[in-house]
This record gives C-alpha cells, structure tokens and sequence, in this order.
C-alpha cells in the first residue's frame, strides 16, 4: 500500500470521530455560560441581569452565523468554513479567559457562538464523505451529540471553576478548541467538486434581524419586563421583518433558505418537531437546574453546587447518547411515523414525572435521565428525515434552518421556565413559591403533548408506493442515488408524503 493510499483510509477512519469531537467541542463551550453566570456577577462586579449577556450573546451570534454557514457549507468553502469558524472559536476562548474585564468576556463569548453553526457542515460532510448506511448512524450521532454535549459541559465546568476559578474554564475550552482545528485540519475533506451558487446576502442580514431580535425578546423580556414598550416594539419589529423575509426568500431563485422545501410535509414536520422539542428541553434543564441550586431553606430546594447540578444532568446525557444507539434498531421494525410521536410522549412522561415527584435529588436524576431518552430519539430521527427529503446540494442549509429553530426552542423554554416561576414568586420574595415548578412542569407537558399530536397529524396520509422499503432515515439505496444525482432530492419512500 502506497503512502497516498495509507494516508487516505487514515483520514476516512478518523472523519467520523473528529466530526463528533467538533459538535461535542462546540456544545460543551456552549454550556459554559449558564452555570458560570452566578460566579461572573460576583467577580466582575455586575448585575445578575447583565451577567446572562454571557450565554445570550453566545446564542444570538449562533442563530444569526447557522443559517449563513450552513448555506455557504453547502459549496466547495465547506472546509475553509470550517477550519475558520473553529479558529474564531478559538480565538474567543482566549479573549474571554483573559481577566481583562466583563466587556472582553462577552465578546469572547459572543466569538464563540460562531461554533455553534458547525452543527449542519459536519452533518452535511457526513453525508458527502460516508457510504449510505454509514452516514445515518453518524447523522444522528452527530445530532444527539449537540444535545449530550450540553450535560456533559456542565459537571467539567464546575469542576473547574470551583477548583481554578471561572476564567479556567474558558482555558479549557480554549484548549479543546485548538485540538479540534488541528484535527479538522488534518481530516476534514475539501469540497471542491462542489459547485458555488450565488450568496442571499439580503435573506443572510433579514434573517439576522428576525433572530436577533425574536432571541433578545426572549432572554430579556425578564429583565425588561414583557409589556415593557422596548420589547413590545422590539417584537413588532422583528415579525415585521420575518414578514418580508418569508416574501424575498419566496420570490427569489437561489434563497439563503428555501421555504418551498417546507411544501414536504415530512421536512415540516421534522423543523416543527425540532422547535417544540427544544422549548421541552431547556424548560425542563432550567427547572430541574434551578430547583437543585434553591436554598434547602425554601421548602423545595436542594442547595447542591455546581458540581452536583452538572452530575443531575449526566443521565439526560446517557440518555440521549443510548436513544442515538437504539434509533437504528427501532426504526427498522417500526416506521418514524410511530417512533417519532412515541419519542414525544417520553419527554411527556419526564415533564409528568417532574410535576408529580421532585422531593428527593434522585428524583431529579430519574427525571433527567428519561427526558433523555425521549429528546435523544426525537434529534436523531429529525437529521436523517431532512437529509433523505431533500436534495444533497441542500442538506447544509436545510440542516442549519433545523438548528435555528432549535436555538429558538431552547431560548423560548428558558424564557418560558423564568416567566413561570416569577409569576409564582410572591412580592418581596427573592425564591418562588414551590407550585410554580408543577406549573411550569405542567406547561411542558401541554407543549409535549402538542408535539406529539403534530407529529401524528402533519405528515399527513401515508401513501404507499411498490419497492420502496419505509424506512426512519431513507433507504440505503436512495441515499446513495442522492448522492449520484445531487439535484434531485432522494427518491420518494412509502412513508414520505409531499405536500
């Protein structure tokens, strides 16, 4: 075997692993705002409301760079997108791990929120760079990797923090992001046979706006206050704004999201999956957070450290890693149609569990852990349900409007567990009465339930067609003819319906 030759299966061995180190890299940097923003206050002398600016910015930033990156992902720059994003993401780890100030921290963190749209260019190089039936289980992986990541970011980084103070742990995420240029560098495929298609620069700065604007509404209708005239005119504004967005991306050839995509029940019904499960998810992490960190003096706090609530969400981890794995199995006996509602009942069930029993710190642990399961399924059927209904030329862009609407699901959950709870926390009090956590916990199960019924209901009739095996994420054979004729979307499946 020649050197050439050698070399290039080393590469091929090693995509898959660096792909799922880049999207873990990423959601650990990610988590290591929230659980610093009490310690942030405190050492740099600021309010609790401008110490949240710490993970807000961060996600403002990966909402508006997602779509953008994952539209320029889908042409010959997927690679130098990349490996720039991660050294941006670099470059904002060392800034805000410098002591220079709460000014340097945010822009350093708000460097890092580019991170977060890698998610579509590593699932769309895994669809490019791996044979058929490969690439599902790596998509979904992939997926449930931005979800793990997050429980497994939130144990290291108190450790961290408590034993070398809050600035360790960006140099942790300084260093982690450096190994991940340098792999990526090493492995990640060039793309150059790919052709370049015209950039939606005016889709690009509208989306922005919309995002920019809807995300700000939520982290700080709290702190504003929600029938405060800034935010109710911020709001305005920013749906007026998606109003001529929706119209320019309808109108134009080569939008920077093709809405008509969403004309495929499937594909709508999996972006609409997406959000309300994210809405699920971070107002059941805020909840379940919170209610660990209260005082034991409030009648329904357990007053553990960072530390300990980081080891609370290590079952949603484990769940969410052993759903990716049990996916593959599932959905060849039983087609997505049933899978993904029974996924959102799951969730239902976790939201149910936490309502019902939340007296001992177990408890928490066995919430997280189902919740899990039933998030864990639902990301890693999505991926595979976008991917195999559109063409391969559109799977970064499609992917990263999936992501965005993620971002959007988690930041309205977090919204919707602190609105909740301020509204059961009495004049003068600093803690929530307890029955605000069922109150919360019973609107997550309202919103679960809603899920459940749209994954029922959206895709519409099944219809069936000769030949074609149903399958949760395309047939092998049809990725594969995606692959060979990338114009073309993958060949209709029985259990596909377009709208």
């Amino acid at each position: 075997m020649s050197t050439d030759t050698a070399d290039a299966a080393w590469r091929r061995r090693a995509l898959v692993p660096v792909l799922v180190y880049l999207i873990a890299v990423m959601a650990v940097i990610s988590s290591l705002g929230s659980p610093l923003i009490p310690t942030i206050a405190a050492a740099d002398h600021v309010p609790l409301s401008e110490a949240q600016w710490s993970l807000t910015i961060t996600l403002l930033v990966g909402a508006v760079a997602t779509p953008t990156m994952g539209r320029l992902g889908d042409g010959p720059l997927r690679r130098p997108l990349i490996l720039l994003a991660l050294s941006i993401v670099l470059v904002g780890s060392v800034l805000a791990a410098l002591p220079f100030g709460f000014g340097p921290l945010v822009t350093g963190r708000a460097l890092q929120g580019v991170g977060l749209g890698l998610s579509p260019l590593t699932i769309a190089t895994a669809q490019d760079s791996l044979p058929a039936e490969r690439s599902r289980s790596t998509i979904a992986l992939l997926s449930i990797t931005t979800v793990a990541g997050v429980g497994l970011g939130y144990p290291s980084t108190g450790l961290i923090t408590e034993g070398f103070g809050y600035h360790a742990g960006f140099w942790f995420g300084a260093l982690f992001s450096g190994v991940a240029l340098v792999s990526a560098a090493f492995v990640v495929p060039r793309t150059r046979h790919l052709a370049s298609r015209p950039f939606d620069v005016v889709g690009a700065v509208l989306i922005g706006a919309v995002l920019a604007g809807l995300l700000l509404v939520l982290s700080e209708g709290e702190s504003w206050g929600w029938t405060s005239p800034a935010l109710l005119g911020l709001f305005v504004a920013s749906l007026a704004c998606l109003a001529v967005w929706i119209v320019y991306e309808l109108r134009i050839g080569q939008p920077l999201v093709d809405l008509r995509k969403l004309r495929n029940r499937v594909v709508l019904t999996a972006d609409a999956i997406g959000l309300v499960a994210g809405i699920g998810m971070y107002l059941l992490l805020s909840l379940v957070t919170r209610l660990a960190q209260s005082p034991t003096g409030a009648d329904h706090g357990f007053g553990v450290s960072v530390v300990v609530t980081g080891l609370i969400l290590l079952p949603f981890s484990a769940g969410s890693l052993l759903a990716s794995r049990a996916i593959p199995l599932v959905a060849d006996r039983l087609s997505w149609r049933l899978t993904l509602p029974l996924s959102c009942v799951v969730i239902l069930g976790s939201m149910l569990l936490f309502s019902l029993s939340r007296s001992g710190l177990w408890e928490l642990f066995l919430v997280m852990g189902v919740a899990g399961l039933g998030v864990g399924c639902v990301f890693a059927l999505v991926p595979g349900l976008i991917v195999s209904s559109v063409a391969a030329r559109e799977v970064g862009s499609a992917m990263g409007f999936n992501q965005v609407l993620r971002y959007v699901g988690f930041s309205t959950g977090s919204a919707l567990s602190a609105t909740v709870l301020e509204s059961h926390t009495m004049a003068g009090h600093v803690l929530p009465d307890p029955s605000g956590y069922g109150a919360a916990a019973i609107l997550g199960s309202v919103i679960c339930a809603i899920a459940a019924v749209v994954a029922v209901v959206l895709p519409g009739r099944r219809r069936s067609e000769p030949g074609v095996p149903a399958t949760a994420e395309g047939t092998p054979a049809a990725l594969q003819a995606q692959r060979q004729d990338p114009e073309s979307p993958t060949p209709a499946k029985a259990d596909q319906v377009c709208g």
